[in-house]
Protein backbone atom coordinates (compact mmCIF):
# COMPACT_ATOMS: atom_id res chain seq x y z
CA UNK A 1 0.00 0.00 0.00
CA UNK A 2 1.26 3.44 -0.75
CA UNK A 3 0.74 5.53 2.08
CA UNK A 4 0.51 9.60 1.16
CA UNK A 5 2.44 11.74 3.56
CA UNK A 6 0.12 14.97 4.40
CA UNK A 7 1.44 18.11 5.83
CA UNK A 8 -0.87 20.37 6.78
CA UNK A 9 0.08 24.05 7.47
CA UNK A 10 -2.32 25.88 9.44
CA UNK A 11 -2.05 30.10 8.62
CA UNK A 12 -1.39 32.68 11.11
CA UNK A 13 -4.77 34.13 11.86
CA UNK A 14 -5.13 38.02 13.35
CA UNK A 15 -7.23 40.42 14.20
CA UNK A 16 -8.19 41.71 10.89
CA UNK A 17 -9.11 38.32 9.07
CA UNK A 18 -12.03 37.70 7.70
CA UNK A 19 -14.06 34.88 8.83
CA UNK A 20 -17.35 32.14 7.65
CA UNK A 21 -18.53 30.02 9.36
CA UNK A 22 -21.22 27.30 8.08
CA UNK A 23 -23.86 28.71 6.00
CA UNK A 24 -23.34 32.31 8.11
CA UNK A 25 -22.40 35.79 6.71
CA UNK A 26 -19.19 37.01 6.54
CA UNK A 27 -18.02 38.47 9.29
CA UNK A 28 -15.07 40.66 9.72
CA UNK A 29 -13.07 40.83 12.98
CA UNK A 30 -11.57 44.90 13.72
CA UNK A 31 -8.25 45.12 14.51
CA UNK A 32 -8.80 48.43 16.86
CA UNK A 33 -11.48 48.44 19.59
CA UNK A 34 -14.87 50.05 18.59
CA UNK A 35 -15.00 53.58 19.45
CA UNK A 36 -18.13 54.33 21.56
CA UNK A 37 -19.69 57.94 21.57
CA UNK A 38 -18.90 60.22 24.71
CA UNK A 39 -22.46 60.14 25.22
CA UNK A 40 -24.19 59.03 28.65
CA UNK A 41 -27.41 57.14 28.46
CA UNK A 42 -29.93 56.92 31.39
CA UNK A 43 -32.32 53.92 30.63
CA UNK A 44 -34.96 53.28 32.57
CA UNK A 45 -35.91 49.73 33.03
CA UNK A 46 -39.63 49.05 34.42
CA UNK A 47 -39.97 46.43 36.59
CA UNK A 48 -42.68 45.28 39.27
CA UNK A 49 -39.89 47.01 41.59
CA UNK A 50 -39.73 50.36 40.51
CA UNK A 51 -43.99 50.75 39.39
CA UNK A 52 -45.86 52.90 41.61
CA UNK A 53 -48.58 51.54 44.15
CA UNK A 54 -52.09 52.23 43.69
CA UNK A 55 -54.85 53.30 46.64
CA UNK A 56 -58.33 51.65 45.34
CA UNK A 57 -61.23 52.71 47.37
CA UNK A 58 -64.23 50.13 46.68
CA UNK A 59 -68.20 51.03 46.47
CA UNK A 60 -69.85 49.71 49.81
CA UNK A 61 -73.50 49.51 50.67
CA UNK A 62 -72.70 51.64 53.65
CA UNK A 63 -71.13 54.69 53.50
CA UNK A 64 -73.17 57.72 52.37
CA UNK A 65 -71.72 59.39 49.07
CA UNK A 66 -71.39 62.43 51.06
CA UNK A 67 -69.84 60.75 53.94
CA UNK A 68 -67.18 59.09 51.39
CA UNK A 69 -66.28 62.98 49.73
CA UNK A 70 -65.95 64.35 53.30
CA UNK A 71 -63.36 61.28 54.06
CA UNK A 72 -61.70 62.56 50.53
CA UNK A 73 -61.52 65.97 52.08
CA UNK A 74 -60.22 65.41 55.54
CA UNK A 75 -57.94 62.11 55.04
CA UNK A 76 -56.66 62.60 51.49
CA UNK A 77 -56.76 66.66 51.55
CA UNK A 78 -58.71 66.77 48.35
CA UNK A 79 -60.84 69.96 47.04
CA UNK A 80 -64.62 69.33 47.17
CA UNK A 81 -64.43 69.05 43.68
CA UNK A 82 -61.81 66.67 43.21
CA UNK A 83 -63.48 64.65 46.28
CA UNK A 84 -66.48 64.90 44.46
CA UNK A 85 -65.16 63.82 41.29
CA UNK A 86 -63.50 60.33 42.92
CA UNK A 87 -66.49 59.74 44.93
CA UNK A 88 -68.83 59.36 42.11
CA UNK A 89 -65.96 57.47 40.10
CA UNK A 90 -66.59 54.49 43.02
CA UNK A 91 -70.00 55.04 42.98
CA UNK A 92 -70.45 54.35 39.38
CA UNK A 93 -67.52 52.14 38.39
CA UNK A 94 -67.64 50.31 41.65
CA UNK A 95 -64.05 51.56 42.45
CA UNK A 96 -61.36 54.65 41.78
CA UNK A 97 -57.88 55.21 42.77
CA UNK A 98 -57.08 58.24 45.12
CA UNK A 99 -53.24 57.89 45.64
CA UNK A 100 -50.12 56.29 44.44
CA UNK A 101 -46.52 56.02 44.91
CA UNK A 102 -44.04 54.38 47.50
CA UNK A 103 -45.66 51.34 49.12
CA UNK A 104 -45.23 52.87 52.49
CA UNK A 105 -47.06 55.94 51.63
CA UNK A 106 -49.81 53.95 49.97
CA UNK A 107 -50.17 51.69 52.88
CA UNK A 108 -50.17 54.27 55.22
CA UNK A 109 -53.46 55.65 52.86
CA UNK A 110 -55.40 52.25 53.23
CA UNK A 111 -54.84 52.71 56.83
CA UNK A 112 -56.32 55.63 56.83
CA UNK A 113 -59.23 54.97 54.87
CA UNK A 114 -59.81 52.03 56.27
CA UNK A 115 -59.57 53.90 59.92
CA UNK A 116 -62.70 55.90 58.03
CA UNK A 117 -65.02 53.28 57.32
CA UNK A 118 -64.00 53.24 53.91
CA UNK A 119 -63.25 49.89 51.94
CA UNK A 120 -59.72 49.94 50.43
CA UNK A 121 -57.07 47.68 49.12
CA UNK A 122 -53.61 48.66 47.59
CA UNK A 123 -51.82 47.05 44.38
CA UNK A 124 -49.02 47.41 42.23
CA UNK A 125 -49.57 49.29 39.16
CA UNK A 126 -49.31 47.34 35.37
Amino acid sequence: MNRLNHTYATPAVNSTDIFKVADSPVVSMPSAPIATPDVEMNVHTLSSENLPWLCIVWDDPVNLMSYVTYVFQTVLGFSKKKATELMMQVHTEGKAVVSSGEKDKVEGDVKKLHTAGLWATMQQAG
